[in-house]
């Protein structure tokens, strides 16, 4: 009895583990948790649009609030009423980024055409397509250091940023798009 109800309460901290990240990427936590929605953490250096148009900040949850509270830097979710961007601004290297494919699969999303896609402005992402019972998204995500520099990779940039290859604050910017 006390071996199933320790092994119920690592499963259920492992899932939480692989679907808070996820959920911080495509917004999935309001929807979970509409009762208990608690107002944005907005960075001062969050964006006020997204590309040409508005961002209004979308609310956390009790458990995005709890994860922003541990987090080294700062936690927002955003909307132009078409994507939702989740920016981190991080003042520390820390594993507590890691790539959002990584996360979608862990909770069962297909993730396919991972590829690095230059935007319109030539800069570098990260871009996949996830799927998941008929949901299909275009996630894009990448870091970005105080000096300009991109990276696609969280690995790189933590190994850059722990090495003093890169100086912070640094801003990882996760987008999800409706397909």
């Amino acid at each position: 009895m006390v071996e199933n109800t320790f092994v119920r309460r690592v499963a259920v901290k492992v899932a939480w583990a692989l679907l808070l990240p996820t959920c911080l990427a495509t917004g999935c936590w309001r929807a979970l948790h509409a009762s208990t929605v608690t107002p944005a953490i907005v960075p001062q250096e969050a964006p006020m649009e997204w590309h040409g148009n508005p961002l209004r900040p979308l609310a956390l949850s009790d458990v995005e609030v709890r994860f922003a509270q541990r987090f080294p830097g700062s936690l927002a979710r955003l909307t132009d009423g078409h994507d939702v961007l989740v920016l981190r601004t991080v003042q520390r290297p820390t594993r507590m980024l890691h790539p959002a494919a990584d996360c979608y699969q862990g909770l069962g999303w297909r993730v396919a055409e991972q590829k690095l896609q230059q935007d319109g402005a030539g800069e570098l992402w990260r871009c996949f397509i996830v799927e998941r019972g008929g949901v299909r998204q275009r996630v894009c995500e990448r870091i970005v250091d105080a000096q300009g520099r991109g990276f696609t990779d969280a690995s790189a940039w933590y190994w850059a940023a722990a090495l003093g290859q890169s100086q912070g604050p640094w801003q990882a910017f996760t987008v999800a798009s409706p397909l």
